[in-house]
Formats: structure tokens, sequence, C-alpha cells
């Protein structure tokens, strides 16, 4: 659960199998640390450490997974075994679902379930159905007034898949047989999606995409899942989610037996295409450097470059009047001016660097001034009158360079 915490009701849930079987309520909750007034409070919640803690002496004392919910018992430990069977042998979420229903299908004792998505040019009924898997439960043999059996049954699945993958799976609803009951409000904590009562089947609802999510947890991940059960199917945590984080995962299993993968392995794997890999990736901010106080801000804007020491001579070409003779000014012997001519590309400057600082010729660039036209080289070009004008004698005579028009 996001609160790390249960409700008194689902303790109390949890205690009437056993209770049903003679065991005394009392000494299992002084085995996980609970007093027993807890079961008179009906807001009170408590961690679920101490929870999980009530559940796994509820599974010695009872030497069945179901704790007393199930038509039958089912064994301790059938859960890590098909866990192994899921980890050790699964490529995707989809297998590995499908592996955990032919394995509880050996047995007759367990939870029912099974997954159903549309098949490919299969008609639906709804736009919304085509889109979706469900993984619907047979819960018609449970002995379970409180319904405890069967949130729990889909709540362990659910978290179950997500630890597989890494990532929280976002159901789309959550149908159930039974009628809402009083303490439907925990079902938000619990499942974090609409709930439908009264359906036909109880079933989990989510995008058919997940099921092509990579299996990203090994054996040494699966005896820590296992040590800590059910505690973490009862939080709500962060499996490490991001692309980073999966992609390092999938680059430790393969070595040190296997090559490192590609980057277009790597994108198979996590469903998405090379370029959405390095994009997703490229997200992630950098570590800090050593011996910093944080990491290096980034500046907004173009980061000036080494071609804006020309710009000043591009600002005294285009507004100075040169004198016949005069050689025009380059970047070396411009004065600076600051904050001109940003944004104006290094091929339009004049002097060495309109090259891009080759060591070659500068390209020749032209500025047009008020006394003609000079280029980067110092160099006035040869006259040629481009137009003509009729004196008063009506004479032909060529116009005046300097001559303001």
């Amino acid at each position: 659960m996001p609160t790390r915490s249960v409700s008194s009701h689902h303790v109390r849930a949890a205690l009437l199998g056993a209770e049903r079987r003679g065991v005394a309520a009392g000494p299992l909750l002084a085995r996980a640390g609970l007093p027993s007034a807890l079961l008179e409070e009906p807001r009170a919640r408590v961690p679920a450490e101490q929870f999980g803690q009530l559940v796994r002496t509820l599974w010695a004392t009872l030497d069945d997974e179901l704790i007393g919910f199930g038509g039958a018992p089912s064994k301790v430990g059938t859960f890590a075994m098909m866990a192994h069977v899921v980890v050790h042998g699964s490529r995707d979420l989809r297998e590995a679902l499908r592996r955990a229903q032919t394995f509880y299908s050996l047995f007759p004792a367990g939870p029912r379930f099974r997954l159903v998505e549309p098949l490919p040019g299969e008609e639906t009924s709804g736009e919304a159905v085509v889109d979706e898997a469900r993984l619907e439960f047979d819960v018609s043999d449970y002995d379970d007034p409180l319904h405890f059996g069967a949130e729990s049954t889909v709540l362990v699945a659910h978290r179950f898949a997500g630890w597989l993958i890494r990532r929280r799976i976002g159901l789309r609803r959550v149908e159930f047989v039974h009628p809402e009951p009083r303490h439907a409000r925990e079902y938000d904590l619990l499942f974090g999606a609409p709930c439908v009562f009264g359906a036909g089947r109880t079933a989990a609802v989510f995008d058919r995409a997940d099921l092509d999510e990579p299996v990203l947890r090994d054996g040494a991940a699966l005896k820590v899942f296992l040590r800590r059960a059910p505690v973490d199917v009862l939080v709500s945590a962060d499996y490490g989610s991001t692309v980073t984080g999966r992609v390092r995962h999938l680059i430790e299993r393969a070595l040190p037996a296997g090559p490192v993968p590609t980057p277009e392995q790597l994108a198979v794997r996590l469903s998405v295409s090379p370029q959405t890999l390095r994009r997703r990736g490229d997200d992630v901010p950098a570590p800090a450097r050593p011996g910093a106080a944080g990491p290096r801000p980034r500046r907004a804007g173009r980061r000036p470059g080494l071609h804006q020491a020309a710009l000043p001579a591009a600002r005294v070409l285009r507004t100075q009047r040169v004198p016949p003779g005069v050689p025009a000014l380059d970047g070396r012997d411009a004065p600076r001016v600051p904050g001109e001519g940003a944004g104006v590309a290094p091929r339009r400057l004049p002097g060495p660097l309109g090259s891009y600082g080759s060591s070659g010729p500068a390209r020749s660039v032209r500025s047009t001034t008020l006394s003609g036209t000079v280029t980067a080289e110092g160099r006035r070009p040869a006259y040629r009158p481009a137009m003509t004008e009729t004196d008063r004698s009506g004479g032909v005579r060529p116009p005046d360079p300097t001559r303001r028009r």
C-alpha cells in the first residue's frame, strides 16, 4: 500500500481462517507484536511489516498459503516453486503469467486464474477491449465471508507481476464477484483503480502492451523477495523502473557469461525502438563531478563560441565610413563591443574566423558602408559605375559614390 499500513479490518479478516480451525487469535497477534485490543478498533491501522509477520505466523501455523480461505490447503512453498519456474524460464510478462497459470493447474488447491487477451483478428464487442488484457480468477470455492481471500489473491498477482518487470502495472479496473463491502474505501489504496462489484468474474484488467515487458528478475532478487514476503506485495514499492536502471539490469544479467547486449538487442528486450531507448536514456541527469557542490547547470541559449571575438569587426564595417586607401579592420584589431552581433554565424563574419578558424586564406566577406563596398582583406574593389546621371549641360557623367541617396 502507498501508506505502508494495513487497516484493522484486514487484520480481523486474516485471522478468521485460523479461528475457524480452532486457533486462538491472541497468541498469533502477540507473535506479530500486535495488541489484542487492536481488533476492537475499527479505524486503527498497523504497519505493513507487522502485518506481514502476522501472515507468516499464519502460514507456519496452518501450513496453508491461503490461510484457510481456499477450498483445500495450499502447502507452504508452493508460491516459491511457482516463482522459481517463472523467473528462470520466462522472457516476458505474457510467458510468465502463462507459466504460473500452468503451474497452479497441476495442484488440487491453489488460486485458479487465466490470462485472457484478444487474438489477432478477433472481433470484440467494444473499442476499449481491443488493447486490454484480463487476468481472471476463479474464487467460487473460497470460503471467504469477508472477501479477504479474493482481495489478497488479486493483490498478490498484481504486485508480483509488477515486481517481475521492475515497474508498477497500472490497472484499468478491478472486477469482483462479491457486492460492494463496507471497507470499499480501502480498495483505492490496494489497487489504485476503479472497482466494479457484482461482476460476472473476479478479474484485474490492464493494458495489453504490458504483456510484452521483459522479465528483469533473477534468482538472487527472488531470494530476497521470498525472504521478505509478503511485505513487498503489501507495499507499493519503486522497483527501479527508470530506463537506465532496467538497461543496467539487463547488462548485469548478461555478464560475465555472455557478451554485452547491443543497443538494438536492449531495445528489443524493452519493447521499444533503438531511437526511443537512446532518447529516454538521455533524460537521466548526469552524476555530479567529484568534489563539486552539485551538477553543472546548463546555460540558457546558445553557448558562446570563439567566433564572437570577430563580431565587433562586423559592426565597425557596417557603421564606420572607411576613407579611400585605409584598410578595413579585422577581428584582431577591432575594439570589443560587448553584446553585439549575437547569433551571427561564423561564416558571415570577416577576418580569419570567417572560415571556422581554418589556417587557409579567409573567405571574402562584403560589407556595404556609406562609402561603398569593402572586402575583409582590406582592399577596395575596382570602381565600376553601375548607372549614369545626366548633368545640366546634357552630358552624361558617372554617379558620385560618396553622395548620399
